[in-house]
């Protein structure tokens, strides 16, 4: 989030949950990304006082209408296991056929201000579930999602550069959308 924003608000610091006295963070509840964005970056401003971001995403996966979506890191229970997620997700797949392995991943960002001004803004990365875990960067589903901008090399989003995925990814346009918006909000 700080690389993000840094390219759009200069010197910005970026506290995290471990910057700040601990509060108890909210149920994500909601039924949409929006809504638990908001929910987490509301909670922020009421424990803090300071301006905060929060962000809610997952993968929507097309042969499944839309899931796991807001479910994906409890789809394969409250755990929250990657491994369990990922294996549930191939499984649910395993009789589909490549071409109908349609997925992207989505990304709301939420910017709460102590004023009560909230903006939400969306991010999206389009892709593919291939049918083997590959990669060890990132988290998630990286391992088994393929971004429209690498099918031809068929590289995941786990095996992607910081940098490269920062370019594309689902989070990375959210945020750099938002970016301007705090920069002028901060202006």
């Amino acid at each position: 989030m700080e690389r993000i924003l840094a390219e759009h608000v200069p010197g910005v610091r970026v506290l995290g949950l471990d910057d700040v006295e601990a509060y108890d963070e909210p149920v994500e509840d909601q039924p949409t990304f929006e809504g638990n964005a908001l929910l987490k970056a509301r909670a922020g401003v009421a424990a803090t006082g300071l301006p905060s971001i929060a962000d809610d995403s997952g993968l929507c996966v097309d042969e499944l209408n839309g899931m796991p979506g807001v479910l994906s890191a409890r789809w394969a229970g409250r755990a929250k296991s990657d491994a369990a997620n990922n294996a549930l997700l191939l499984d649910q797949l395993h009789d589909t056929p490549d071409e109908r392995r349609g997925a992207h991943f989505r990304c709301s960002v939420a910017w709460v201000m102590p004023d009560g001004s909230e903006r939400v803004v969306d991010g999206r990365m389009h892709g593919r579930v291939i049918r083997e875990l590959r990669g060890s960067g990132g988290f998630g589903y990286d391992v088994l999602f393929v971004a429209d901008e690498h099918a031809g090399e068929g590289l995941t989003s786990a095996e992607l550069s910081p940098q490269e995925k920062d370019r594309i990814s689902h989070r990375g346009r959210a945020l750099r959308e938002l970016a301007s918006l705090v920069a002028a909000d901060l202006a």
